[in-house]
């Protein structure tokens, strides 16, 4: 097989390229949407549980990633670097998502409640080795920098589409069909997926070193070495504001469709309306802001992002007609989502050329761990204090209520502190 950065991406890559992409974003955003209302309908109100497996599944996506990604780096076998996590991964992750709802089954609430966090944090792992890890390596490994800016364009398109697609189908699936024919469908499309995917997948071959790898331990710590902030002060207060803006939205994020079910009123398959619309104007309208963030000031088109995002979070929380609904969620999801393309851009301005990959694993901790394990429990601890006491398969728990939006964007705003501070020094 030819390099290919001399033959360029043929199309049997491009097809494997977007099946996977597809396949795994949708499988990401039915995790990070509807995991957490199968939760409150079929186990227990209680948001403790919800705050729960988002932090658990956070942590565990994180360390996977770094794990795994390191672990592919150095594997050698006869199917090749990625392709061995890409395959089995995905068959795994699929048929962990088939069993998810199997929780259920459970009658005794404390041990079903253990179960779907276990059962979330072992289909997160293989999700993780598969996509996070393997495959968004192997993408790395395909392009060149003749064609990585149409790989990148593939792959931001790839997950508006799967935002798009898991919003519309998934509430009208869950509300046509239940939860069980909904988790079979979408764990079997991913089995199958990743198993025709895998076997066609290509890999570019490896060229090594001359100079022999640290220890995978040592390879592994040194993402937490000291010096390394001291010489990127710019990049971790960049970072930290990812990281408090993020905290903002997972207030509120995972108890969202809860929220709007069972506090304003709405259905699941208005839902699916509602964030279809929500997340088709985020896609028509973060990526041309994210180009002009690039034109013009960064720092200052992200601080008006966020401010409009948080504005749009507090007018969600007061309003309940479905076209207000659908207006104020794409203020605040919109803005996120274009101050978040930004910030990844000026993000890989910043990342040292010689370490990148190493940087990206840092960034998961900042924009994946902390903020999934800080905001849904800040948000339990909201509901549990202030929202309506209900009961639900015999389980007493909260609804939640509009101040966990309140808080979320206030907390979001706080995010434009460290961001006033980037490049009052510059950065060694």
């Amino acid at each position: 097989m030819q390099n290919s950065s001399t033959r360029g991406i043929t199309p049997r890559i491009w097809f494997v390229m977007v099946a996977l992409a597809l396949t795994g974003q949708i499988a990401w955003a039915v995790e990070n949407a509807w995991f957490n209302t199968f939760v409150f309908d079929t186990i227990t109100p209680d948001p403790r549980p919800v705050a729960w497996m988002v932090a658990a599944s956070a942590i565990t996506a994180t360390l996977t990633t770094l794990l795994m990604g390191t672990l592919s780096d150095r594997t050698k076998s006869r199917w090749g670097r990625r392709r061995p996590y890409i395959l089995i991964g995905y068959v795994l992750w699929g048929l962990s998502t088939v069993l998810f709802p199997m929780v259920s089954f459970i009658k005794t609430a404390s041990l079903a409640v253990m179960m779907v966090v276990i059962a979330d944090s072992v289909m997160t792992f293989f999700g993780s080795t598969a996509n996070d890890a393997a495959f968004n390596a192997w993408t790395a490994d395909v392009a060149t920098s003749s064609n990585r800016g149409r790989v990148e364009g593939v792959l931001n398109l790839s997950l508006f589409l799967a935002q798009i697609v898991s919003m519309v189908a998934a509430g009208m699936l869950i509300d046509s069909f239940g939860y069980f024919i909904f988790f079979y469908s979408l764990g079997g499309i991913v089995m199958v997926v990743g198993l025709l995917a895998g076997m066609f997948l290509e890999e570019p071959p490896v060229i090594e070193s001359l100079e022999p790898r640290p220890p995978f331990w040592q390879e592994f710590t040194d993402l937490f070495n000291i010096n390394v902030l001291k010489d990127n002060r710019n990049l971790f207060i960049l970072l930290l504001f990812i990281m408090l803006s993020n905290i903002g939205m997972q207030v509120a994020m995972p108890y969202l469709i809860v929220y709007l079910e069972n506090f304003v009123g709405v259905t699941k398959t208005e839902f699916s309306i509602i964030g279809g619309s929500v997340m088709l104007g985020s896609a028509i309208f973060a990526v041309p802001f994210g180009i002009l963030a690039d034109r013009w000031n960064k720092k200052m088109m992200i601080a008006m992002a966020i401010i409009v995002s948080s504005l749009g979070g507090i007018l969600l929380s007061l309003v309940s007609s479905l076209p207000l609904l659908a207006l104020t969620g794409l203020l605040w999801q919109a803005f996120f989502t274009a101050a978040g393309i930004a910030a990844v851009a000026w993000l890989k301005d910043l990342l040292p050329e010689q370490n990148r990959g190493k940087f990206l694993g840092i960034r998961m901790i900042f924009w994946i761990a902390i903020p999934m394990v800080i905001g849904p429990w800040l948000g339990s601890t909201l509901i549990q204090n202030f929202g309506v006491p209900t009961f639900t398969n015999g389980e007493a728990g909260f609804v939640p209520v509009p101040i966990i939006f309140q808080v979320g964007s206030g907390i979001a705003l706080l995010s434009l502190i460290p961001l006033a501070f980037i490049h009052r020094k510059r950065s060694a």
